[in-house]
């Protein structure tokens, strides 16, 4: 059965009606580009005369229709901000919904939203989802659809399908557009204790954007290191208690005798030497010779024939079993080493 156009005169038949569109259950696409149209055999003049006010569709980003009258719910505005991305890239197909993984995905407060981030507001409350593209991509801001470049696209995560920038790339996303040190603070606090990334991933991410000179975001993530250091220690306590490691001295001061401030560490065993520090730094630009200092730090007391053991937190949550072999091999190892030399335990 033929169907005729309502711009073409009224005898010219048209391949397709929208009602085809659909499966008889009323499942299918709901949101289409132009591109995908034409495949179906709706032109450009017919799509725009669905989409007139009152009619049974709408364009709701360029080149990009909804296929219902009504509001779009969270999904397909999240599909419609990746088919606007994918029908920007000459003869890329999008599929499945959305924009191939290497061209576009979603970030930002959109983003932290999909990885269920009770901190971040719900999809159909946010004015832009923000998108992630190349920094080469010709590619505009327009309606809902908020567009971010970067020049190394991250590796998406799928997240109900839809490819969504890691946490920590899109928390740094989010934050550009906040103002707000206490919702800044939630988000960063909330991606640590979540489990989500680490805090250092974080701090790298923000670094990297520009954002550590902002005093609400330089407040917030100083108590998300603090958090992370926290986590870390909690985490370096049941990695010894779980894997038998003998009981060693938690967080101490070494100090040469009469002499001057070694630094702390986070554990010591003081029959072997052998200390542990949780290395929960980040890169920030300031910190260069904080950077410089631990170094010395570390090579003054392996001088003095301690053995230091340096752990990260990423490696104490992904990798206890093989940081636990690590500790047990150093206080191996130093029973048949001559012994450190003698420094005084403060409590610190």
């Amino acid at each position: 059965m033929n169907h005729t156009s309502p711009t073409s005169g009224g005898e010219s038949p048209t391949p397709l009606s929208p009602r085809t569109l659909h499966s008889r259950n009323g499942a299918g696409p709901r949101v289409l580009t132009s591109r995908q149209l034409r495949e179906h055999g709706i032109g450009a003049a017919e799509a725009a005369e669905r989409c007139r006010p009152g009619g049974p569709w709408q364009q709701v980003l360029p080149g990009v229709h909804l296929l219902h009258p009504g509001p779009p719910t969270s999904e397909e505005r999240l599909h419609a901000v990746l088919l606007y991305a994918a029908s920007r890239v000459p003869d890329v197909p999008a599929q499945g919904g959305g924009a191939p993984a290497e061209e576009a995905m979603i970030t930002g407060l959109a983003a932290l939203a999909l990885h269920r981030f009770s901190a971040a507001p719900p999809l159909l409350s946010l004015d832009r989802i923000q998108v992630l593209v190349a920094r080469t991509r010709r590619l505009r801001t327009t309606g809902f659809a908020q567009v971010v470049r970067t020049p190394v696209m991250p590796v998406p995560q799928r997240v109900t399908g839809v490819p969504v920038a890691p946490v920590p790339r899109a928390l740094a996303d989010a934050v550009g557009g906040l103002t707000d040190a206490c919702t800044v603070r939630r988000l960063l606090t909330e991606a640590v204790r979540g489990g989500h990334c680490e805090a250092t991933a974080v701090v790298r991410e923000l670094s990297q954007a520009r954002l550590l000179n902002q005093p609400h975001v330089v407040d917030a993530v100083d108590a998300l290191l603090a958090e992370g250091r926290a986590m870390a220690e909690g985490r370096l306590y049941e990695l010894v208690r779980e894997y038998g490691l003998p009981d060693p001295l938690w967080n101490v001061d070494l100090r040469l005798p009469g002499g001057p401030h070694l630094g702390g560490v986070d554990a010591y065993w003081p029959e072997q030497a052998v200390a542990v520090e949780i290395d929960a730094r980040a890169p920030r630009p300031e910190e260069d010779e904080l950077w410089s200092q631990h170094a010395r730090k570390r090579e003054h007391l392996e001088q003095l024939g301690l053995t230091v053991v340096h752990v990260t937190p990423r490696k104490l949550r992904d990798a206890p079993e093989q940081q636990a072999a690590v500790l047990r091999t150093a206080l191996m190892a130093a029973e048949d080493q001559d012994p450190g030399a003698y420094v005084v335990v403060l409590p610190r």
